[in-house]
């Protein structure tokens, strides 16, 4: 170590070491030559620093191991280390601990993202070893894996392999009990006031999800995605098949997929002639096969027996995992969107029949929604080198599959989190209430006169708009029948309900 107050450490040493192009690691480590031991925030990422005697020595292993010890697994800055550095550092570092668990680690995971077999002997005695703390991540069901002698139990594969790390956020969220708390609610109203609600929800999921993306949908196109949210528990969406007719079945018929897209698209605005402002490239076409089926096998293997993963988790991986492929023209948005709703549904998160309308509450809540996209999007656009030609057609110029293969979704866990339950808490115990406080107004102000329906239903809406009381123009054009008294009985009513004293 020089005489520097601090030199980086772990995976912070070995990008500057290696000039590796990567989206930075959330825990960046560094060992101070003097003083003790302290943490610092920046820009949403954790700096700490360690004290002297933490300093791991100058080989590439030293600092790969302290990386895993104290940065987490980074897959991503390990896929474009093991291209650069020389493998028969790699291998001398194995060698000199073959039974250590992070050297074990290491060596898989080495022969995993690089595709090359190590010059090294199988391990034969030992314990196994789980390659992810299942105390510190979201793990699927270990597979024993002989030649290390390790349980690969990542979310996926080498073609897409996202990691989740278990925060204190997501471990209070996971405590807090969501499902318990949604059929908590449920169980609290009558089968006929939830059929009424749901109803509404569905209708009301439909409409957000078009809007968050400036669409107004004709009521057909509303009423097609609400069949399709009814079919949410009932199959599994998540197939390359079914999501391409998920596609047909969302999009305007004329822009209907048959397979996933063969052009780079992005998401941008025009600010001038000729000129965009882009906010997010998606992967090379000639990527996306192998990230698909990548991201479809960790969906199994998610769903899989003994995998330690919460279902909101689950669903952020491949809702969000999905979006950010963008593999349709058109859509994706939406597909993306109702993936969570279909993962949720499948997993058995809500009560049978219950759906929560997650895309009102994204839409009301943009700028958080917004966050969630951008908290992958704007450390992955200065990575990411294309050009836009006079028509708008986008060419990406360098390679970029790894940095959507192997993709940090903690942040976009934590926010589909906090949708759900401003979904169950707020959104969905509000239908709820208005529908049983509509049922009380509406006997009450029949008890006074005996109007139909319709009447009955606009005057509770129209009191409501104007804070209790019938304006002298809605009461001349649809109440002239009324006389004084009724009217002011019928307000009465209506107060008594949604304002009582």
């Amino acid at each position: 170590m020089d005489g520097n107050s601090s030199n980086p450490a772990g995976y912070a040493q070995l990008v500057r070491r290696y000039a590796l192009v990567v989206i930075p690691n959330w825990h960046e480590s560094a060992v101070a030559s003097a003083g003790g031991h302290r943490i610092e925030m920046a820009s949403g990422l954790v700096r700490e620093v360690y004290s002297a005697k933490y300093w791991p020595g100058d080989t590439l292993g030293d600092h790969l191991e302290f990386a895993l010890k104290y940065d987490g697994t980074n897959l991503l800055i390990l896929a474009k280390l093991f291209t650069k550095a020389p493998q028969d550092e790699v291998t001398a570092y194995v060698r000199s601990k073959p039974n250590g668990k992070y050297a074990r680690r290491i060596w898989y995971l080495y022969e995993l993202l690089t595709g090359k077999r190590l010059p090294i002997q199988d391990v034969t005695v030992g314990n196994y070893v789980d390659l992810l703390e299942p105390d510190q991540y979201y793990t699927a069901a270990g597979t024993p894996v002989p030649r290390q002698r390790v349980r690969d139990n990542l979310l996926g594969n080498a073609n897409f392999c996202p990691t989740v790390r278990r925060t204190e956020l997501l471990i209070t969220f996971e405590r807090s009990d969501l499902a318990e708390r949604c059929r908590t609610i449920v169980e609290a109203y009558s089968v006929e006031v939830m059929k009424r609600a749901l109803a509404y929800l569905y209708t009301k999921e439909s409409k957000s999800s078009f809007e968050i993306e400036h669409i107004k949908p004709t009521a057909n196109r509303t009423e097609r995605f609400v069949s399709l949210l009814q079919l949410a528990e009932r199959e599994d969406f998540f197939q390359k098949a079914a999501l391409i007719d998920l596609q047909n079945r969302t999009v305007d018929e004329r822009f209907g997929d048959k397979d996933y897209r063969t052009n780079q698209n992005y998401v941008g605005e025009a600010i001038a002639w000729q000129r965009e402002r882009v906010h997010f490239v998606s992967p090379r076409p000639g990527d996306l096969a192998s990230l698909m089926e990548g991201m479809m096998a960790a969906h199994a293997r998610m769903s899989g027996a003994g995998a330690a993963v919460h279902p909101v988790v689950h669903a952020a991986v491949v809702g969000y995992g999905l979006v950010f492929m963008h593999p349709f023209e058109d859509g994706n948005g939406r597909i993306h969107r109702f993936i969570i709703h279909n993962v949720l549904a499948r997993r058995g998160f809500a009560p049978r029949g219950v759906m929560f309308p997650v895309s009102a509450v994204m839409l009301k809540r943009m700028e958080a929604y917004d966050a969630s996209l951008e908290a992958f999007s704007r450390p992955l656009m200065p990575l990411v080198e294309y050009s836009i030609d006079d028509a708008g057609r986008m060419t990406v110029e360098n390679q970029t599959a790894d940095f959507y293969r192997y993709i940090d979704l903690t942040p976009q866990a934590e926010a589909l989190f906090e949708f759900i339950r401003e979904t169950i808490d707020v959104e969905l115990v509000e239908e709820l209430r208005y529908l049983t406080n509509y049922d009380a107004a509406k006997r009450a102000v029949q008890q006074v006169v005996d109007m139909p329906d319709r009447l009955i239903d606009l005057f509770i809406r129209c009191c409501l708009q104007n804070h209790g009381t019938l304006s002298k123009r809605k009461r001349e054009e649809h109440f002239a029948m009324l006389d004084d008294r009724e009217v002011a009985a019928m307000e009465s009513a209506v107060q008594q309900v949604y304002h009582p004293t």
